[in-house]
């Protein structure tokens, strides 16, 4: 009937020698390696372990318009000052640069990033950029509330996917989960986006052990009725209030147990460098995810770069250190020097998030202030 869960080994990547530069940390100024303008456009954007980068994802705004348990308090966060805001020229220019060294998609998030206001701008902008593939893939991480109001005009300005933020389907839960009444205005953005007809849709869920154990299989069932894509999210330690912890966390082998109850899963091929480890629902086109960052982490086929909502460029979702490209643009940086900044940040990348060393400690920011 079901399929046992073996998860997937994390994938070899080449070695190549560690690289002497370093990033910015909040102690010490950044430091970028001597190169000419010719040498810094040259070759991939490749770490020290030979992991070519191509996936750039960009926080929009540290603001949210939920206020869920496990990512803010109840009165939510200190917000950015507009003024240290990337504007919507900044991260074109960015983008731009990153585009030359190689990225080929690029995911917008959050915060909430249907709160900016200019957001189908940025999104025609960014789509607008030529990199080696051709214009940029562009998609976005979103709650839904909102969405129904911009969906056609952001598929027109050429967003191409869209994850959607769900974690419950319960609407009393999701007040409770949210701290807000909005289950209906999330409902009508699911709506939206499967009539735009961007596909992959895909849900995502954080699985919580004593909030949402109990409803996977309803997650599912509501995702398959929706022409959606679910993905369950191991919770990480991302949250503002640093009360994490391994051992009351849901992983993947549960999640997928808990599935198996009533759904009969198929593995489903390579992941290469998705997060995800994919089952096909048997009996249906729909496929179901688990992204296990803590417990399967793939961080040896990890590809992204990250940008927050203030510039500050990171490497890495549990980095400890960032990269301060805002200083940079607003001064008399060229895009040579933006461009070495990139590569100094990138070739400091360690191997892996460190969530099981003993002396890991979680980012200072949570993933709110980080984007997802």
């Amino acid at each position: 009937m079901s399929t046992a869960y073996h998860p997937a080994p994390t994938p070899t990547a080449v070695a190549l020698p560690t690289p002497t530069v370093r990033v910015r940390s909040a102690e010490a100024p950044a430091t970028t390696p001597e190169a000419s303008p010719e040498d810094v456009w040259d070759g991939p954007l490749v770490d020290g372990f030979g992991r070519v980068h191509r996936d750039l994802r960009i926080s929009l705004t540290d603001k949210c318009n939920l206020r869920c348990t496990y990512c803010m308090p109840a009165e939510g966060l200190p917000w950015l000052a507009k003024e240290n805001v990337l504007t919507t020229d900044e991260i074109d220019r960015v983008a731009h640069v990153l585009a030359r060294l190689g990225i080929v998609e690029v995911r917008l998030t959050g915060g909430e990033p249907l709160l900016r206001p200019d957001i189908v701008d940025v999104v025609r902008r960014l789509h607008a950029i030529e990199g080696p593939e051709g214009p940029l893939d562009i998609s976005m991480t979103t709650n839904a509330i909102r969405l129904d109001r911009v969906m056609d005009d952001l598929k027109s300005a050429g967003l191409s996917r869209l994850n959607i933020s769900l974690d419950t389907v319960d609407p009393e839960r999701f007040a409770t989960l949210t701290r807000r009444e909005r289950f209906s205005a999330v409902q009508a953005g699911i709506a939206a986006a499967r009539e735009s007809g961007l596909r992959p849709l895909k849900i995502n869920a954080v699985a919580m052990r004593g909030v949402n154990d109990d409803e996977f299989c309803d997650l599912l069932r509501f995702a398959i009725d929706h022409e959606a894509q679910l993905r369950f999210i191991e919770q990480m330690p991302l949250d503002a209030g640093h009360v994490w912890s391994r051992h009351t966390m849901v992983d993947g082998a549960e999640i997928l147990e808990k599935l198996s109850a009533e759904f009969d899963l198929e593995p489903v091929g390579d992941r290469g460098s998705s997060p995800a480890e994919v089952f096909r629902v048997r009996g249906t086109d729909a496929t179901v995810g688990v992204i296990a960052s803590v417990t399967a982490p793939f961080c040896g086929a990890c590809d992204r770069v990250r940008l927050t909502a203030d510039g500050q460029l990171r490497n890495c979702l549990f980095a400890r250190e960032e990269s301060d490209l805002l200083s940079l643009l607003r001064g008399d940086g060229s895009d040579e020097d933006v461009a070495r900044m990139i590569r100094a940040s990138i070739g400091a990348k360690r191997p892996g998030h460190g969530i099981d060393d003993p002396g890991f400690l979680q980012p200072d920011r949570p993933m709110s202030a980080i984007g997802g």
